[in-house]
């Protein structure tokens, strides 16, 4: 097992194309070639976890937080991102990053929390843009089933609950090729008329490499003529936190004691109580203020998220609760997330779940 086998397996639940453009993700130190000795699983990668690490012997910290947000000028130890870096380098670890990629999958950070509070029926609260993409292209009539199954086995043409979905029509393609072709169907100089299959195939952009390799590897043409175009649709399984419904409403200040058990927080900071019940809840892990707008469009009765400044409870209007749980409790329970989906991966491994506890913020 090498550095990259274990990215692999993280990529499988949060591919890192669906990042947003602001982070910072991946592999930050260390070489993806490296054989692994044993993974630590941490939310943030401070000095005392790099320390957790050579004692429990793994040599790959996997974090949500990147330690790395902004270019680093000096290595000189000065603030404590260089003191992490320079002891990581130093002692041959690894670390790699994955924050906004889980926080958009559809398995990850929200899907947590919904879990953790019981709710049901969970859906992508705001659907990242651009995240469905879709591949035309023209094949000899008598390739097209070939092809077809070719780019299924790819990953294109999943929609929703659906597989192997395309589109297809039946035309005369013509083409002439100059006297440095080497065409497989025709004669060079010669325009040759084809009956040809166009074939429209969606699929997830993170899959986009792997759709034209299995394209071109697949198509006979020496020169094959295809078209990716990026679809405004929206893309339900990928995007910034969830929406869903408690099994029973629950009265505002019951459900605020409930999330405050679930979430296992010291303190809740909220707007003011409406007279009504709780049903519809949605949630944003990290600091979530940008999406109570999308919160209450969606007919949310409360919001759960972290961060909110003074000015963002004034947006509450009396029209939903806004619930700031704080920012560490909110995401504290994904490095148990990750530990389950990479042990299952990789039931043999030393995975392990870190015990340093990095929340920075402490109650009195």
């Amino acid at each position: 097992m090498v550095v990259r086998d274990v990215i692999k397996h993280l990529e499988a639940l949060s591919p890192l194309a669906y990042a947003e453009d602001f982070d910072n993700v991946g592999l930050l130190v260390g070489d993806k070639n490296k054989l692994v000795t044993g993974v630590l699983v941490t939310l943030d990668t401070l000095e005392s976890v790099v320390d957790e690490a050579i004692a429990q012997n793994c040599n790959l910290i996997v974090s949500f937080h990147p330690i790395v947000f902004k270019g680093l000028k000096t290595f000189t130890g000065k603030t404590y991102v260089e003191r992490v870096v320079m002891k990581a380098i130093k002692h041959e670890i690894a670390i790699f990053a994955i924050h906004t990629a889980l926080d958009n999958a559809l398995h990850g950070v929200n899907a947590m929390i919904c879990e953790r509070i019981g709710l049901k029926n969970s859906t992508i609260l705001i659907p990242q843009a651009g995240t469905l993409k879709k591949l035309t292209t023209y094949v000899p009539k008598d390739e097209a089933e070939t092809l077809r199954n070719a780019l299924f086995a790819a990953g294109a043409g999943a929609i929703g609950n659906y597989s192997n979905c395309s589109f297809n029509l039946e035309g005369t393609g013509t083409f002439n090729g100059n006297e440095d072709s080497e065409p497989t169907r025709g004669e060079k100089g010669i325009t040759k008329h084809e009956d040809e299959t166009q074939i429209s195939i969606t699929f997830a952009k993170h899959l986009e490499s792997n759709v034209l390799q299995t394209l071109f590897k697949t198509h006979s043409y020496e020169e094959v003529a295809y078209e990716i175009t990026t679809l405004d649709n929206k893309n339900q399984h990928i995007g910034m936190g969830m929406i869903g419904e408690l099994n029973e409403p629950l009265e505002a200040n019951v459900f605020l004691n409930h999330l405050k058990k679930q979430m296992d927080t010291e303190c809740i900071r909220h707007s003011a109580i409406l007279n009504n019940s709780i049903k519809k809840v949605a949630v944003l892990g990290g600091s979530g203020s940008f999406a109570i707008q999308a919160a209450k469009a969606h007919g949310a009765d409360v919001f759960v998220t972290s961060d909110l400044k003074y000015h963002d409870f004034f947006t509450a209007e009396n029209q939903i609760l806004l619930a700031d749980i704080g920012h560490y409790e909110s995401e504290q329970f994904t490095k148990s997330l990750l530990v389950a989906h990479l042990t299952k991966k990789m039931p043999n491994f030393a995975i392990i779940l870190s015990k340093t506890n990095t929340n920075p913020v402490k109650y009195l």
